[in-house]
């Protein structure tokens, strides 16, 4: 590689982020100054088969310094771009957050893993099945990933109209569960999305203020929320495989399972956070609660991944009809890898970026034990 042209991207990337030693008062970001030629070559090689328009915005945090690193396709070819404070839809990583949201108020004694949803939703499941708060934020709730009635919708917006009405009904009059409660760890949008429900009902307040409250306005994550006019002038358009721009989706009731907007800056503020070992809620959401198997455990919506080299990743993916995301982060390491990208989960290409991260990871994890094996 020509190395003038990797140190004017290194330069690009950096440039908007201020001093490489700057830091902020709550979120402690330390910008780092390299990006090895290994990375480079990694994210281009990724990007290059994506349509014009497609975009990406990426967090590499190593030993707890942040690297942020944008990229677009134009005119066939990859530009780079400072958008870490553009906002991306993050689809399912939302869930780290309301299992954040349960974390918080099972340190504050407001609820208990054991307690039945039917005390929040204040009517009986059909069948009077019985499901905990902990079932629900481990997958092992055994209901379906979706309502059966969204399998038939538009997946243009396919939650849009599933409302607290239609929820109550679904409940109460078609539930067909798959598995009996806490057997088996089987991922539900549907049961996720009802936690953040019932945390909301609980705490007599919306989902957006919950996340405000506990979450946002404690690591100063100024661009997040699920309300997207207020980030409207920020938002990246999502996109079809093909590069034609999709419709954005609204999660109605089920917002907890996938309604957050960020920006990879907001998100490297949430992932920093987590390293700090003081901090009650955030260590007791990934902490694992039910073991899947040898390598894969179910924390608080959070998934606890040992690699074949021995590091101990929380991971959790994201998509929507029009991005794709990922947040990894090694809290021992003090690593991490974020990609928020436009780019839809419904088509072939999101691979593209779920495969990206926990490359990045590993080039991360290469990178630090090259620089022992030198000192």
């Amino acid at each position: 590689m020509n190395k003038c042209l990797l140190i004017l991207f290194l330069v690009v990337a950096i440039q908007s982020c201020g001093s490489s030693e700057t830091k902020t008062s709550k979120s402690q970001v330390i910008v780092a100054k390299t990006l090895t030629e290994a990375q480079y070559e990694l994210i281009l090689d990724k990007v290059k088969v994506l349509p014009n328009q497609a975009e990406l915005a990426i967090a590499l945090i190593e030993n707890g310094k942040v690297n942020f690193v944008g990229v677009k396709r134009e005119q066939d070819s990859t530009v780079f771009s400072q958008n870490q404070d553009r906002v991306f839809e993050i689809g399912s990583i939302t869930k780290v957050f309301t299992g954040t949201l349960l974390a918080n108020y099972l340190i504050d004694n407001k609820v208990n893993l054991d307690d039945q949803i039917n005390k929040y939703l204040g009517y009986p499941l059909r069948n009077d099945v019985k499901i905990t708060l902990k079932q629900l934020a481990t997958h092992t709730s055994g209901l379906p990933r979706v309502p059966a009635s969204l399998e038939a919708l538009s997946l243009e917006n396919p939650y849009k109209d599933f409302g607290e009405k239609e929820l109550k009904t679904y409940l109460t009059q078609e539930l067909i569960m798959m598995h009996k409660p806490g057997e088996v760890s089987d991922y539900s949008n549907l049961g996720v999305g009802m936690l953040g429900y019932v945390l909301s009902n609980k705490a007599q307040m919306t989902y957006e203020e919950m996340l405000q409250k506990e979450i946002f306005s404690k690591f100063e994550m100024n661009a997040s929320t699920t309300i997207r006019s207020k980030v409207e002038d920020k938002l990246v358009k999502g996109l079809n495989d093909e590069g034609e721009e999709v419709s954005n989706w609204d999660m109605s009731v089920l917002m907890g399972a996938g309604g957050i907007l960020s920006s990879v800056n907001d998100l490297s503020k949430f992932a920093l956070a987590q390293f700090d070992s003081s901090n009650q809620a955030l260590v007791l959401s990934r902490t694992a609660f039910f073991k899947v198997n040898e390598s894969y455990s179910m924390a608080l919506c959070w998934s606890v991944i040992q690699t074949e080299s021995g590091e101990e990743w929380n991971w959790h993916n994201g998509g929507t009809g029009g991005y794709t995301s990922s947040l990894i982060i090694d809290v021992k390491a003090k690593n991490g890898v974020i990609i928020l990208s436009n780019m839809s989960a419904l088509g072939e290409l999101t691979n593209t970026i779920t495969t990206l991260a926990p490359e990045l990871m590993e080039s991360i994890a290469k990178n630090e034990n090259a620089l022992d094996t030198n000192q």
